[in-house]
């Protein structure tokens, strides 16, 4: 075999998955399997703790420590999860869902179907994500459901901006004007052919997004946007930690270190997926 073959082998061989992508796939399973069954991981109730054993330091018997009230901190992390995950899928699926209309409508119709739904991209895009979410966050009330419907809409442009662009590009390929010339319906080709591919491209933004709906719901709970305690939300974990902070910094490390995994980690998997795509 000569050294050019061997070069081509070992290219057309796929690239070694690395160690980050490994550990971002181990955070991910934990916070997954936390979210399912989070009694699996502990057998203390998140809600009610033993007063004797308050402001207790990270120990054996207590990996993150106690909070005020006596209440493992780990504990209330694991079932924190549930809402955090739920909340956060439910936002990306509104942002989606939403993005999906406008950027393919947009991208394949144009003209001035484009440049209505274009000017409402840019106006979306134009105002602060976070400060977008607050907004519909006090028009709606305070709730996680409404935390993720906030947050899902505050991230409808993005999803537009990038279906739509995608779109532009498969429609000008050539199996996409076969389909059209041989008497293929508009909305039909739209659905079979246009919008399969598209979503190619959009995975990995979807994880990405996940992980930013994560730290933005938490910090609508910080505000107290969210459920109200004894609840053991992420955000609010940490909003009831900072009065503690500096006598008993793990009430904030602990929590803070979890959110912080995560979206690192899923950083960490929308990269990897949009190399391998």
């Amino acid at each position: 075999m000569t050294a050019t073959a061997i070069i081509a082998e070992r290219r057309a061989l796929p690239a070694p998955r690395s160690v980050s992508t490994v550990l971002a796939v181990l955070v991910v399973a934990v916070i997954t399997a936390w979210a399912i069954v989070p009694g699996l991981f502990t057998g203390q109730d998140p809600y009610v703790g033993v007063t004797a054993d308050n402001f207790q330091g990270p120990s054996w018997e207590h990996l993150f420590g106690t909070d005020q009230f006596g209440r493992d901190i780990l504990t209330r992390v694991i079932f924190g999860t549930r809402s955090a995950v739920s909340t956060a899928l439910l936002a990306v699926a509104i942002g989606l869902l939403a993005g999906s209309v406008i950027g393919l409508v947009a991208g394949f119709f144009g003209r001035w179907v484009d440049a209505v739904l274009g000017r409402v991209i840019d106006a979306l895009l134009a105002i602060p994500g976070f400060l977008l979410a607050v907004i519909v966050m006090v028009s709606l009330g305070f709730a996680s459901v409404n935390a993720a419907i906030a947050v899902g809409i505050s991230s409808v442009a993005v999803f537009a901006r990038l279906i739509r662009s995608e779109t532009l590009r498969v429609k000008h390929t050539a199996f996409i004007e076969s389909s059209l010339l041989i008497g293929g319906g508009r909305v039909v080709v739209l659905f079979r052919h246009v919008l399969p591919n598209v979503y190619r491209s959009v995975l990995a933004l979807a994880v990405l997004q996940f992980g930013l709906a994560i730290i933005n719901i938490s910090a609508l709970a910080f505000l107290g946007y969210g459920n109200p305690p004894p609840a053991p939300d992420w955000g609010l974990l940490v909003a009831e930690g900072k009065n503690f902070f500096y006598r008993y910094p793990w009430f904030v490390y602990a929590p803070g270190t979890v959110m912080v995994l995560s979206v690192l980690a899923l950083g960490q998997l929308s990269r990897q997926i949009g190399r391998d795509r």
